[in-house]
């Protein structure tokens, strides 16, 4: 069934928004630029992506993108840190929709790779760059980081500069800290203006 159509889309989303209160365990619905966002409890991401993918109604069969938000400095923040996005696109009927989960820095997800199998690749990314870390993961270590790596780069508390920087060593063949070295006596900063 496609939906070309403009004002069928409109029912089926319409539509769609009223069924998926029935089924699925949903604390708030968002419409924004014709895509559903669903923000649900972490308890039931399993359950939900599961319907989501299976039933007849929804069948979304593929998971685009797994992201994480930091809301460090929001009015959120004091509430829930960190926030991960399910991007998931049906076929079928040609529509998008996200699933949000709000976290705390010491809360845990579990893992979809059950349900989705390519949501291993995203989970690692998403524990690497912010450290959120996901329960029954079959293989979860650093993916883009190096494993002496003691941060989370994508974590808006991580510090931008500093007096290390980060390096290969080929000696060691691994990635090392050690002090910068910054080399400015070739310039001359006069600070006036030429023209």
């Amino acid at each position: 069934m496609f939906f070309y159509k403009k004002k069928n889309f409109y029912f089926y989303l319409n539509n769609l928004k009223f069924f998926s209160k029935l089924i699925l365990p949903i604390l708030f619905t968002q419409k924004l630029n014709n895509e559903l966002s669903y923000i649900i409890d972490k308890k039931n991401i399993l359950f939900v992506l599961n319907c989501l993918k299976l039933h007849i109604k929804y069948q979304y069969k593929i998971l685009s993108c797994i992201s994480g938000v930091d809301f460090l400095g929001n009015k959120i923040s004091k509430y829930y840190r960190f926030s991960i996005v399910y991007d998931l696109l049906s076929i079928t009927y040609h529509t998008r929709v996200k699933v949000k989960i709000f976290l705390n820095e010491t809360s845990f997800l579990l893992s979809s790779t059950f349900v989705f199998i390519n949501a291993n690749w995203w989970e690692r990314e998403v524990w690497d760059m912010f450290g959120l870390w996901f329960n029954n993961h079959p293989d979860l270590r650093r993916i883009l980081t190096d494993y002496g790596f003691d941060s989370f780069p994508l974590r808006k508390d991580f510090p931008v500069v500093g007096f290390f920087e980060v390096v290969y060593n080929f000696e060691k063949k691994r990635i090392i800290s050690q002090p910068c070295e910054f080399n400015q006596d070739f310039r001359n900063f006069s600070f006036e203006n030429i023209w």
